[in-house]
């Protein structure tokens, strides 16, 4: 800190009686604090000082020393809100308090030592790492970001130890989101990438107030194998709406959880809509193969909602004696139920499901066909190219994109420079298709449309492009890298999505051990 101290000249005024002068001095006395918060004056002014005496002169300067004196007792022993904050530590000792806050889960402190660091000082890589780590267990994976980068430099191989936290930690931040798309959308990534290790966040799920999100929740508990210890789950079963209950069932029938037979015996049994569908292919699942008889029976019921979820359960149990019944379903009266019985012919995945599903091809709505060469293209039978081939030229956009789909499933990178015009139509909802359509390959063209798509002013567009990405087997860290900052959360949990699924495929499987001899 300096001090400059400012002396006003004497001023002499005459007083009646005594001939006594009145000196009256103003001390200016200005302060640099050094801390880069400016400075501030001080102003000592109307001190006044009667001299009667020459002599009394050294008093009076004695008196002005003291009070100099005094007031920089005062400056120097000011309240911290406005003396100078004390200097960061820098260095070793600055990590080594960095370390200790750490060690305490004192995270944001950990970041406040980070801010502090002057943007010109060079930073070491522990104390990165340990701001990496903190921002991550505050749920702040925007920062965490910014710190990886400078942990990994661009051209550097990535850091599978860092990135999947990283990238895990865009999922489970938003969980709690309060917009419900962003929270469906959370907790349908998590569904689809099957984590065993996040069971709390994903039994969090199934408290939403939101139905599909509590649906997506008991789905996602599932698919990470934990159903059968997941108590949680089984309370599910009380749900107050269908689709949690209906998820929770095909989640634990699915983990062999056998002592829910009674509960699912009663839904089967007063249950005449989709539930008490999904309870008998539960009941299926579990031992009771007679159920089968009343599943098929349910896909002729009057409802068509009833259908639906037949033919669904039906092309998902493939058993052989569904076909008939699934073919009979593309002829169905209500275009959704036709829809339905395409797609689940696709997942029966048997040649036998050619026929029905080139009867579907010509359909007279668009969404029909387009499953349908959607299905054509699982099957995974190249002698229906030509059937594909000519849906390329199809009335409906949708529909080119869905036969685009089929040929790239079937080998033919040829349609990948169709799948690039359907990238330049102006409709967003087409360039959204062609992004789903270029999923199934790895081919480099296709990996540069979508990368085209990334930047596409609408969302949906970069939304499918990302979770294409994570499908292909094609080298895209980098791409997923610049997806985690677009300026919508939904296109940004996508990319996370695809980021933990290309670390999980280049992650080497584990080594089998050997037995003993």
């Amino acid at each position: 800190m300096s001090t400059i101290y400012t002396h006003r000249p004497w001023s002499v005024h005459p007083q009646h009686g005594n001939q006594r002068f009145v000196r009256r001095e103003t001390l200016d006395v200005k302060c640099d604090s050094g801390n880069g918060l400016g400075h501030y004056t001080c102003h000592l002014s109307c001190v006044t000082f009667h001299v009667g005496e020459r002599p009394r002169r050294d008093s009076t300067t004695r008196l002005l020393l003291l009070l100099l004196l005094t007031l920089e007792t005062i400056v120097v022993s000011l309240p911290p809100a406005i003396a100078a904050a004390p200097s960061a530590p820098t260095g070793p000792t600055l990590e080594q308090e960095a370390t200790t806050a750490f060690n305490r889960a004192e995270y944001d402190h950990v970041l406040q030592f980070w801010y502090s660091i002057p943007p010109e000082t060079t930073a070491s890589k522990p104390l990165i790492r340990l701001a990496f780590q903190s921002s991550l267990k505050l749920g702040r994976p925007e920062e965490a970001l910014t710190l990886y980068q400078r942990l990994i430099p661009t051209g550097q191989p990535d850091d599978p130890a860092l990135l999947r936290p990283l990238a895990l930690s865009f999922l489970t931040s938003h969980v709690r989101d309060p917009q419900e798309h962003v929270r469906i959308e959370a907790y349908t990534i998590l569904a689809e990438l099957g984590l065993s290790d996040i069971q709390a966040v994903l039994e969090d799920g199934l408290l939403d107030s939101s139905v599909l999100v509590r649906a997506r929740a008991a789905d996602a508990i599932g698919k990470a194998g934990l159903a059968g210890k997941s108590g949680p789950l089984r309370r599910a079963l009380s749900d107050a709406t269908p689709p949690v209950r209906i998820a929770a069932m095909n989640a634990l029938s699915e983990a062999n959880v056998t002592d829910i037979m009674p509960y699912l015996i009663d839904v089967a049994r007063r249950d005449d809509g989709p539930e008490g569908v999904f309870a008998s292919a539960a009941l299926y699942r579990l031992g009771k193969q007679d159920m089968l008889t009343d599943i098929t029976g349910a896909a002729t019921l009057p409802e068509p909602d009833v259908r639906m979820a037949a033919l669904g359960v039906l092309g998902r149990l493939k058993r052989p004696s569904s076909l008939s019944v699934l073919s009979q379903g593309v002829y169905d009266p209500e275009p959704s139920v036709r829809a339905f019985a395409a797609g689940a012919l696709g997942d029966y995945g048997q040649a036998g499901g050619v026929a029905p599903l080139t009867h579907a091809l010509g359909d007279d709505i668009a969404r029909v066909r387009a499953v349908a060469a959607q299905s054509l293209g699982k099957l995974g039978i190249r002698e229906n190219h030509p059937l594909l081939r000519a849906l390329t030229r199809d009335a409906s956009m949708q529909v080119r994109a869905s036969a685009v789909e089929g040929l790239l499933r079937l080998g033919d990178t040829s349609a990948i420079a169709l799948a690039a015009d359907l990238a330049k139509h102006p409709d967003p909802s087409i360039r959204t298709a062609a992004a789903h359509a270029l999923g199934v390959t790895a081919d480099k063209e296709a990996v540069t449309i979508l990368q085209t798509l990334l930047q596409d002013k609408q969302p949906q567009p970069r939304l499918f492009a990302a979770k294409a990405l994570g499908t292909t087997g094609a080298p895209v860290m980098p791409l997923l890298k610049i997806a985690l900052q677009d300026s919508d959360v939904a296109v940004r949990l996508a990319a996370a999505g695809s980021l933990l699924q290309q670390l999980r495929r280049s992650m080497p499987a584990p080594k089998m051990r050997q037995p003993k001899k």
